[in-house]
C-alpha cells in the first residue's frame, strides 16, 4: 500500500527539521511527501530543500490552510492521504499505524491521536483546555489534521477542504461534511504524533481567539457526530454564561443582599477550573473564556 503525506508550511523553521526527520524514519516505508508552503518568510523552505529525498515542494503564497491543503492532495499520486502538520513530531509507527486499517477496503477515514508535549506546570494546564486527552479518546473522537489519513475518493467526494475559510476550521468543516455524507470514521489510538502547545499566555489566547473565530466563519453550528458539543455551540454557552453572570451583577447592584450569591457562584467557577488544572487552570479558564467569546463575535461579524 502506497501513502502520500500532505503537510503545509508558514514559517516553522524550528519545527520543520523534526518533522522531516521523524517521517523519513518511520517504521513503513515513505512512499511521497508533498509538501506546500504558504509563503515562509524565515528559512522554512530551504530547510525543506535540503533534504530532497522524495519530496515535493510547492510555494503558493498567501494561501490558505484549506487552499494548501486541498493542492497538496491534487498533487499527490496515491489513492491514500496521511495528513500531519508543521509543529507535530510523528511516532516512529506513526505511519504504519494509520495506514494499517486500510487493509479493510471498507475503510474511508482513519483518525490518529496527538499527545501533547507539555514540559512545565502552565503546559500541563493548558493541554487540559486546549486539547483531547488519552483518556477522552473515545468513538465519538473526531479526526484532526494533526494525525488523519483517508482515501483520496473520499476527499474528492466530500469536495476537499473548504476554500472559502480564511482560518483555522478547515478540518472541522470537513469532519461535519464526513458526518452528514454517513462516512465511518475509523478511531486508531497508537496512531500518534507529538504536538507542540504554546508555552505562554499569549500564544495560548491566540490559539483559542483563532478556533473559535475559525469555526464561527464555517457557519456550522450543529454537527451530527458531536451534538450539543458542537464548537460554536460551546462557544455560544460560554458568552451565554458571561452575559447572564453580569446582568445577575447588575440585578445585585439594586439587591446588595444577594451579593453573597454571586460570590459564592464565582468562587465556585474558580474551583471548578482549580480542579480541572490547578491555579494555572483558573488562570487559562478566563484567559480561554475572553478568547473564544471574542473569536466568536469577531467570526459571527466576520472582521
Amino acid at each position: 500500500m502506497k501513502v502520500s503525506v500532505c503537510i503545509t508550511t508558514l514559517n516553522e523553521k524550528k519545527s520543520i527539521d523534526r518533522l522531516l526527520d521523524a517521517l523519513f524514519n518511520q517504521t513503513k516505508k515513505l512512499d511521497e511527501i508533498i509538501i506546500v508552503d504558504g509563503g515562509s518568510t524565515d528559512d522554512t523552505v530551504d530547510r525543506i530543500n535540503k533534504f530532497k529525498r522524495k519530496i515535493k515542494l510547492l510555494v503558493r503564497r498567501n494561501c490558505s490552510i484549506a487552499q494548501g491543503r486541498n493542492l497538496a492532495v491534487r498533487n499527490s499520486k496515491n489513492e491514500i492521504v496521511a495528513m500531519t502538520d508543521a509543529g507535530c513530531v510523528p511516532d516512529k509507527v506513526w505511519l504504519e499505524k494509520i495506514t494499517k486499517p486500510f487493509n479493510d477496503k471498507n475503510t474511508q477515514v482513519v483518525a490518529g491521536f496527538y499527545r501533547m508535549t507539555a514540559d512545565t506546570g502552565f503546559k500541563k494546564a493548558l493541554s487540559v483546555f486546549l486539547g483531547v486527552l488519552p483518556k477522552d479518546f473515545s468513538d465519538n473522537f473526531l479526526p484532526s489534521t494533526r494525525s488523519i489519513a483517508f482515501r483520496k475518493r473520499v476527499w474528492k467526494n466530500v469536495g476537499g477542504f473548504n476554500e472559502k475559510l480564511k482560518g483555522t476550521a478547515e478540518d472541522t468543516d470537513f469532519n461535519y461534511k464526513l458526518a452528514v455524507n454517513q462516512i465511518q470514521i475509523v478511531r486508531e489510538k497508537t496512531a500518534v504524533v507529538e504536538w507542540e502547545i504554546p508555552s505562554g499566555l499569549f500564544s495560548a489566547y491566540k490559539k483559542f481567539f483563532f478556533y473559535a473565530k475559525g469555526d464561527a466563519e464555517s457557519g456550522i453550528w450543529w454537527n451530527p457526530a458531536k451534538g450539543l458539543m458542537s464548537h460554536n455551540i460551546k462557544s455560544s454557552f460560554i458568552l451565554f454564561r458571561y452575559l447572564l453572570g453580569f446582568a445577575f451583577l447588575g440585578f445585585c447592584l439594586s439587591n446588595t443582599p444577594l451579593f453573597p450569591i454571586l460570590i459564592f457562584l464565582v468562587f465556585g467557577y474558580f474551583f471548578w477550573a482549580y480542579k480541572k488544572a490547578g491555579v494555572w487552570g483558573i488562570v487559562i479558564q478566563i484567559i480561554s473564556d475572553i478568547a473564544v467569546m471574542s473569536g466568536l463575535v469577531s467570526g459571527i461579524l466576520g472582521l
